[in-house]
Parts: structure tokens; C-alpha cells; sequence
């Protein structure tokens, strides 16, 4: 808990220092090079007695490191710590061997999410349903089709038939997500909206564009 917490203020830090529009500025100018204090002056046209100011609020936070030139010696380079940006990403879930996604009837949401997961990371993935549609939705069968996917019609199955102690269980429904209390319990809650109750087109096509949104940012 206290390794938790002592990221939360070290990314709290980073966060404040970038937080001024010319500090932000100023790291943006150093993504790709390294520059002088001079010339992030002259190229962001801001006085030098500010650019210092900034500089050792950035370098206060671990953002920024000065080196000499090894030409002129009396001049200072300000390198940028891609190390310490890394920080900002949230910290990683642990590592598993299978993700399972579990909604109410495992008819769509669960099953769009489950072939999404696969495709994108081509590592196991299964899905679920507190209470199990005796098929896919035929709408969900066509979205995975005309995204290159392919679902099984007939595979629907309830949560205790598929999860086991090692899956990381992420809930895309909010019924299932408070039904599941007990022995089994998402680790992730999305709360992506029931396209069967519209039934149409749009809605599906709008819960896969939902679904491989966050399977994007979570599988990275």
C-alpha cells in the first residue's frame, strides 16, 4: 500500500510540473532532441529568466536532466527523461493466462469482446453469461463479420461452466457486473451499453466500436 501511494504523489508531481502550458510546451520541444536553455527560448519566445524557471520546476520533478556540450563547455543541454513520462501510465494489472468477458446473456457484448481480445493480442480469451441466451445474437454475428471476426452461434455458456481462479474476469454489462458477488468476481468493470435492447445496427456497431476501444487501451 505504501509503494501504491508513493506512485500516486510521484505521478501527482509529474502531473503538476506539466501542468503550466509552457512547461508543457517545453517538454514538447525536448520529445525528439535535446536543446539549450537559449534556444527553447528563441524557439518558444519566452524570456530566458522564465525558460529557468520552468526548467528547474521540470528538472525538480525528474523530467528533464542538464548535460554539458562537449564543444563549448560553458554551454548546458536540457535532455528530456522519457523514463520518468513512462510513470504516468496507471499501474499494470497482473498478469494472466486468460481474460474472461462476462455479461448478462453472453449473446453479445461478452462474445464481441471475447473475439475482439483474441484478434487483438492473439492470447486466450473466453466469455460468459450470469443468464446464458440459448444463442449469439444474430445482429452480434454479423458486426463480428463485417470486422473480419468470427462468432459461434450456438456457444453461449454460464460464468461457473467457464471461469477458473487464474482468469481476470472483466464484467461489460452492469447487471452482471453487480449480480457477480460471490465466489466470482470481475476485476474490471466496463459499463457498456445492452445493444439488444435497441436491436439495431447502429447499437451493435456502437457497443463493438466501445468494446475494441477499451481492449485497445487495456492491452497495451
Amino acid at each position: 500500500m505504501d509503494t501504491e501511494r508513493n506512485s500516486l504523489r510521484e505521478r501527482a508531481r509529474i502531473h503538476a510540473a506539466l501542468g503550466d502550458p509552457a512547461r508543457l510546451a517545453i517538454a514538447d520541444a525536448l520529445s525528439l532532441g535535446d536543446a539549450s536553455p537559449g534556444e527553447i527560448a528563441r524557439d518558444l519566445g519566452m524570456p530566458s529568466n522564465l525558460v529557468a524557471h520552468h526548467v528547474k520546476v521540470l528538472a525538480g520533478a525528474g523530467l528533464l536532466e542538464r548535460t554539458r556540450s562537449e564543444a563549448d563547455r560553458r554551454r548546458t543541454y536540457l535532455r528530456l527523461r522519457p523514463g520518468t513520462l513512462a510513470r504516468l501510465t496507471p499501474p499494470r494489472l497482473p498478469d494472466t493466462a486468460r481474460v474472461v468477458f462476462v455479461c448478462t446473456h453472453n449473446s453479445a457484448r461478452s462474445q464481441l469482446a471475447a473475439a475482439l481480445w483474441a484478434d487483438r493480442t492473439h492470447r486466450p480469451a473466453a466469455s460468459a453469461g450470469t443468464h446464458p441466451a440459448e444463442r449469439v445474437h444474430p445482429r452480434a454475428v454479423r458486426v463480428a463479420r463485417r470486422h473480419g471476426l468470427r462468432l459461434d452461434p450456438a456457444a453461449t455458456a454460464h460464468v461457473s461452466d467457464v471461469v477458473t481462479d487464474d482468469d481476470l474476469i472483466i464484467a461489460v454489462c452492469d447487471r452482471a457486473h453487480e449480480d457477480l458477488t460471490a465466489t466470482v468476481r470481475p476485476q474490471l468493470h466496463w459499463s457498456v451499453p445492452d445493444p439488444v435492447r435497441a436491436d439495431t445496427d447502429a447499437a451493435f456497431e456502437d457497443a463493438y466500436t466501445d468494446l475494441a476501444g477499451r481492449i485497445e487501451r487495456l492491452a497495451a
